[in-house]
């Protein structure tokens, strides 16, 4: 496999080469270029299939290179780089079916897994050609057979039994040569990838590295990996099939701390890793379901393994919450912080003495939020407006995926309902934001609710709190401010006095005038005259 460096930066290029470990990736040789000519000539001379080339070159475009490399129809995967973010880059980068379009400067860990992502496709790509060429192209579909028969199986295990005649059916359809007494053990991994990190910001860069790892990893003589399938987000089955009789859990549960090991330096990511029960394929249907029911009623610690043949024998435990009395008289005395610590401390607790279902933990949640919630309640704080939201619907979405979930959760639940408290205490910041919000929307509808939900607060609480810090009543204040907008609009412009009216939250014009006329002693027109009057005299 050889590769070719283009760019008119001979320091670009010295870092490529000095920077990339060409031989972990397969790489033979390396060829550089400064320019366009250098590298059509270096091409029509040598065997490439790998191209990283700058776009941008005084002498020819990267772009335009590409564009003479499908001309001439060889099969190179291009990697090209740039310094901007232009989409007609983009575009025509993909129009002439670049590999990768990457900007600089070079991020070279990330450069390495799409370097390593092209040498498979190019491998791939070698491959396809040599089997249409022997007449064998159907070999090139049979990893696809084995993915789809599995894919199948396991979405089948979830939504209905699966009978022996349906497995049957299935191999046969997909020209398999599985047979029923094979024996089988499915691998669940579960990754958390940190924030910031490449799982949370380029999933597919991601997704190949976790494969090349799961792959490298579950390497033995002992089983084959028939497949590696994400059945949901961040939730991979890896499906072993034993060449002899299984092992006992031993080897896979070194493979689970290995894979936990490297997960966390190299991928940047927590783990957990589920090892199912080893059966025959005929009754694979049960295998399946009894690991991924165990994904969902297991609440788990990060980065560790787990068997189902233990789940499995573990008593069901009710219930018992925590001394509710206790946390809600220390919400009572305003301690927040003794609160969150006491809570996360019982679940602590739940944990280290029994195995922990996701329902209890459901349960013990549900007493969270509500003692939280009406902790607010009694300081006049809408909870359901407070806590509405992306950020809490993702956080409460996953707080049941582990403990450390769980604890991510309560410390937003805590920590937020701590903050605002201590906003609320503050009634001068919560009149002076109600106030610059009419100054800012006096044109928009403001009943008392929609001010309310802006602050979080009860609407009565709300105009109890104004009317106390200010003197005057939230409607009170509303109209003052609109009529003065409408006073300086009648000054200074010629808009219609119908217009003015609209533009300072007043659709019915009988209404506007009634009001101004209480407020200033003239109506909207006889205050425009007056007004236009002394500017002309």
């Amino acid at each position: 496999m050889n590769i070719l460096l283009v760019d008119d930066d001979y320091y670009v290029i010295a870092a490529l080469q000095k920077k990339i470990d060409w031989k972990m990736l397969n790489i033979e040789t390396v060829y550089t270029a400064n320019n366009v000519a250098q590298a059509r000539e270096i091409l029509e001379k040598h065997s490439v299939q790998i191209l990283i080339s700058d776009i941008e070159m005084p002498q020819g475009s990267g772009l335009e290179l590409l564009a003479w490399i499908r001309e001439q129809n060889y099969s190179i995967q291009a990697i090209l780089l740039t310094n901007y973010a232009d989409f007609n880059y983009a575009q025509k980068a993909i129009e002439l079916q670049s590999f990768e379009y990457f900007l600089k400067p070079i991020e070279f860990d990330k450069l390495m897994l799409i370097i390593q992502k092209a040498v498979v496709r190019a491998k791939e790509q070698q491959s396809n050609e040599q089997a249409i060429l022997e007449g064998y192209f159907w070999q090139k579909n049979q990893s696809k057979n084995v993915e789809h028969f599995w894919r199948r199986l396991v979405s089948g295990s979830t939504s209905f039994p699966l009978k022996q005649a349906d497995i049957t059916h299935a191999i046969k359809e997909q020209h398999l040569s599985y047979q029923m007494n094979d024996l089988i053990q499915p691998l669940l991994i579960n990754v958390f990838p940190h924030n910031g990190s490449m799982g949370k910001e380029e999933k597919d860069l991601f997704d190949f590295a976790l494969l090349n790892v799961l792959y490298e990893l579950l390497q033995s003589p002992l089983y084959t990996i028939e497949s590696i399938l994400e059945v949901k987000e961040y939730n991979w089955i890896a499906i072993l099939k034993w060449n002899g009789h299984p092992e006992d859990s031993g080897a896979l549960q070194a493979f689970g701390s290995s894979f936990i090991q490297k997960a966390v330096p190299y991928l940047k990511c927590d783990a957990c890793c589920s090892i199912g029960t080893a059966g025959e394929l005929h009754n694979i249907g049960n295998i399946l379901k009894q690991l991924l029911n165990m994904d969902e009623e297991l609440t788990k610690c990060r980065n560790r393994t787990y068997l189902v043949a233990n789940y499995l024998h573990q008593p069901k435990t009710a219930y018992t919450p925590p001394d509710l009395a206790q946390l809600e008289e220390l919400l009572n005395q305003n301690k927040l912080a003794d609160f969150l610590e006491e809570a996360i401390r019982y679940l602590k607790s739940m944990l280290s003495h029994q195995s922990l279902d996701t329902s209890v933990l459901g349960l013990f949640r549900l007493d969270i939020v509500q003692l939280v919630y009406t902790f607010l309640k009694l300081k006049g704080i809408q909870a359901h407006k407070l806590y509405a939201g992306r950020v809490n619907d993702q956080m409460l979405l996953h707080s049941l995926q582990s403990i450390e979930d769980m604890e991510e959760y309560l410390k937003y639940l805590v920590n937020t309902a701590m903050e605002y408290r201590n906003f609320a205490a503050q009634p001068k910041s919560i009149a002076e934001e109600i106030k610059q919000y009419i100054h800012a929307h006096y044109g928009d509808d403001l009943t008392r609710n929609d001010l309310a939900e802006i602050v979080y607060l009860n609407p009565d609480y709300l105009a109890r709190l104004f009317k106390r810090e200010t003197g005057i009543s939230l409607g009170s204040y509303v109209i003052q401010v609109r009529i003065a907008a409408a006073k300086h609009l009648l000054e200074t412009t010629n808009l219609s006095v119908y217009t003015i009216a609209s533009k300072t939250g007043y659709t019915n014009y009988s209404y506007f005038s009634k009001l101004f006329k209480q407020e200033v002693g003239l109506s909207p027109n006889e205050y425009k005259k007056e007004q236009h009057s002394h500017g002309v005299g």
